[in-house]
């Protein structure tokens, strides 16, 4: 019975505070865990720091084990297990630099955990760094070994070299000092000092500088010597030699540890130890550098000089005669060096060729070649050559011209009497500028020039008979010699339209109800001809045809009284003048059997009205006789008018 009291207690306590751990044995809470700096966040260097850790537990068995961790910027420093409930204490005894950061505080206490807040820790102040070197004086080949330490500092420090306040080197280790080998810019009295930086991510620290270490450096007993014959008047085709050699000042045993190397421009001519040497033909490309270059471990030392060359003769010119030549003509290509040392050498040292060697043409005389021109464009390169030396002219390029082909003649467009219009004269072939002619028989009209692929030879001309235009011919030359003429003009001419009727079918007077109308119109000029038929008051054409003859018909079928009116017509061709008809009036009559019922139904009419007033008058005549007491004295008459006729009953 108590057992299950204690456990039923220990359920309900777990139910209404859960963050309190209760088992039968032990029962603990962390109610807080708090971390601090001492004596303060803000220190200065080779201050005795202390990080506590204080945890709050509450515990009904006591106090229990416990395990705290320190964490600098989330890196584990420092861990301890304690079994009192005392602060836990991390000192940093005479803080530097390298302690800055956030600082925090883990406790576990059988797996449960509680963190503290980050606290920042700001260190200042750095040590001055100190500077040592091997060596207070050097030959300029070697190396400066110096050491740079940072005293008391530690973490990650960037140690920088300086030589005459210029950085040199720079490298990052994990300790507080650096030893590095490093030579000299130059010959002379040199500065040497260094500084560092601690690396605290994300950023860094930089110390004040060091002691400033004097260095002499003293110049080697060697130096490159470089030598060139001949010396001066130099000719292209002339020989070269050229000697790369160690001058020794005190101890000729240095300069067997040297390398020498002579080079034109980016070219290695020859290496060697102590001397070098090398030959060859100088040119008169362009002025030629050479230089004599000693290495002696990190030392270098050079020696130039420029060789000015002379041209011993000019790059030929090639010029043809004549300027201008047509495929097939006779033509000579001329080289010549127009400058040479005639103290070198002679005129008929020169000697030239043609390049490709399969140019068609032959050699009459040194320099001098003649041929005929090919019928396409072509390349010639004369090459000019002596003592070795070759010399090539700039590529000249012939363009033969094309004699003009016969032209052929033609209309631009329509030829109308009476009109302006162009003729076109062209040739399919022909180098420009082409001269154009037309000729009027054979005499000549006008000229015209075209210099260029879109230009065209148009004339304007007017002509008053048909006849006229087969006289025109034209002629083309493009200074060739030959003027060949076209073939005379053949080209369709348009007369324009005149004389325009509209003739009517059946003839004005006699057109009638249910005739068939024709309205014919004819006009004078060349066909084809498009005809319109109008109806005044109408904007649209009647009827329109467009035919190869003169003259054409409209019919009107089957004619009424609606169709009676003013007609005319209108006609055009290719010469667009549109020319008009007179106006005619149709009357369109009744037709004749209209006219024979209407005269039989009025005699029908009238013979019933006679009739009807014959038995009027029977009967008025019987009325008097019955009542003649009445009707004694009196007299009537009766006018009937039917029809324009006028009818008496006497009684």
């Amino acid at each position: 019975m108590g057992l299950l009291l204690l456990l039923t207690s220990s359920l309900l306590f777990s139910f209404f505070y859960p963050g309190i751990v209760v088992d039968a044995q032990r029962s603990f809470t962390i109610q807080n865990i708090v971390l601090s700096i001492e004596p303060s966040t803000n220190v200065t260097r080779d201050t005795n720091v202390t990080v506590r850790c204080k945890a709050h537990v509450s515990s009904g068995t006591g106090v229990l084990s416990r395990e705290y961790t320190i964490y600098k910027d989330s890196q584990t420093v420092y861990t301890k297990t304690s079994s009192t409930s005392e602060d836990l204490l991390y000192p940093l005894p005479g803080a530097r630099v390298s302690n800055t950061g956030k600082y925090k505080c883990k406790i576990n206490i059988e797996g449960k955990e509680k963190t503290s807040e980050a606290t920042k820790l700001t260190v200042t102040g750095l040590s001055k760094p100190v500077l040592h070197i091997n060596k207070g004086v050097v030959n300029e080949e070697e190396e400066v070994t110096a050491s740079c330490t940072a005293p008391g500092e530690t973490g990650s420090i960037y140690f920088y070299f300086y030589e005459d306040s210029k950085e040199i080197l720079d490298n990052l280790v994990n300790s507080n000092q650096l030893k590095a080998k490093f030579p000299l810019s130059s010959i002379g009295i040199h500065k040497l000092s260094c500084n560092y930086a601690v690396l605290i991510m994300p950023d860094s620290f930089k110390s004040e500088k060091s002691n400033s270490i004097t260095v002499s450096v003293k110049e080697l007993s060697i130096t490159p010597v470089l030598e060139i014959l001949p010396q001066s008047k130099v000719y292209e085709g002339d020989q070269l030699s050229i000697s790369c050699t160690i001058r020794t000042f005190l101890n000729s045993s240095v300069s067997s540890l040297a390398d020498l190397y002579l080079s034109h421009g980016t070219t290695l001519l020859s290496s060697g130890k102590t001397k070098v040497n090398h030959s060859m033909v100088a040119l008169a490309e362009h002025p030629w550098d050479f230089e004599c270059r000693l290495e002696k471990g990190n030392v270098a030392k050079v020696t130039k000089n420029r060789v000015t060359v002379n041209e011993l003769f000019s790059a030929p010119t090639l010029t043809m005669s004549p300027a201008e030549v047509f495929q097939k003509d006779h033509m000579t290509l001329t080289c010549r060096s127009k400058i040479y040392v005639s103290e070198r050498i002679s005129m008929e040292e020169l000697s030239y060729t043609l390049e490709p060697p399969d140019s068609h043409l032959t050699p009459m005389k040194p320099g001098v070649f003649s041929g005929r021109a090919l019928q396409h464009d072509f390349n010639y390169t004369c090459v000019a050559q002596a003592k070795g030396i070759m010399k090539h002219s700039d590529t000249l390029t012939i363009y033969p011209k094309v004699s003009v082909s016969i032209p052929k003649i033609s209309v631009v467009g329509k030829a109308v009497l009476g009109q302006p219009f162009n003729i076109l004269c062209q040739s399919d072939t022909g180098s420009f500028p082409i001269n154009y002619t037309l000729l009027w028989g054979y005499d000549k009209l006008s000229t015209t020039t075209v210099k260029l692929p879109r230009e065209e030879a148009l004339f304007t001309v007017t002509i008053s008979r048909p006849e006229e235009i087969n006289k025109y011919m034209c002629e083309a030359t493009n200074k060739h010699g030959e003027a060949p003429l076209s073939k005379r003009l053949l080209a369709a001419v348009i007369a324009p339209l005149t004389d325009t009727t509209l003739t009517v079918l059946p003839s004005l007077t006699e057109i009638s109800e249910g005739d068939d109308l024709y309205l014919i119109c004819g006009t004078k000029g060349s066909p084809p001809v498009t005809f319109k038929w109008y109806r005044d008051g109408d904007k649209q054409p009647l009827f329109t045809d467009t035919t190869n003859k003169n003259n054409t018909h409209y019919q009107v079928p089957k004619l009424s009284k609606e169709h009676s009116g003013t007609y005319y017509c209108e006609a055009v061709n290719q010469a667009n003048n549109v020319v008009r008809s007179e106006k005619v009036t149709v009357e369109v009559r009744m037709a004749l059997w209209k006219k024979a019922v209407i005269g039989g139904v009025g005699l029908v009419v009238v013979s019933l009205l006679v009739l009807a007033c014959v038995l009027y008058c029977k009967s008025k005549r019987g009325k008097r006789e019955a009542d003649a007491e009445l009707s004694v004295g009196k007299h009537m008459q009766q006018v009937i008018i039917i029809n324009n006729t006028k009818i008496k009953c006497l009684g």
